[in-house]
């Protein structure tokens, strides 16, 4: 068997370890991502996967090490225009953790933020935009921001803006952890 017969899951599953320390019995989260122009976009917005692969022409997976945040944003339209905006910042789980099951992510995540909406996703982008500015990879923000910054939403608070001191403070906390 070539590598154009093998299948999707045969790929997923006989690949070599993704990363040095990541070993086969290592819990990994696969994220699908799906393009269809004009009628689906599912993309990450921010995340470092330890490993992508393309499954087909519109789809594809990137997979995810325990504790790692991304985020994810959905895109769908029919012939008469947009039908959903869904922007969600997740964290990747190990096994121990609770998780939540959410459509597309397998096995699922912890949900820290979720935008349901084309004005709530579009209320989020500019601070995620903001902390890319002042050179935070957003990733490496606390996930008590994306918390409250998703609980801000749902109660339509004004919502935080996330500095370089809210930063260093959670560094220092993580630090003395």
């Amino acid at each position: 068997m070539n590598a154009v017969q093998q299948t999707a899951s045969d790929r997923l599953s006989t690949s070599p370890p993704l990363l040095s320390g990541v070993t086969n019995d290592t819990p990994l989260t696969r994220v699908s991502l799906v393009f269809v122009e004009h009628r689906i976009n599912v993309y990450l917005r921010f995340g470092h996967p330890a490993r992508q692969l393309r499954l087909d022409r519109w789809r594809r997976s990137a997979i995810f090490t325990p504790a790692a945040v991304f985020c994810r944003v959905r895109w769908e339209s029919n012939d008469y225009g947009t039908t959903r905006w869904q922007l969600m910042v997740l964290q990747a789980c190990s096994p121990l953790d609770d998780i939540q099951r959410i459509a597309g992510i397998q096995p699922g995540a912890r949900l820290l933020l979720r935008a349901e909406g084309e004005q709530q996703v579009q209320s989020v982008l500019p601070h995620i935009d903001t902390i890319e500015t002042l050179g935070i990879d957003p990733v490496a923000v606390s996930p008590a921001y994306w918390r409250t910054l998703g609980n801000r939403l749902t109660a339509r608070l004004p919502l935080p803006t996330y500095t370089v001191e809210r930063h260093a403070a959670y560094l220092t906390s993580e630090v003395l952890r």
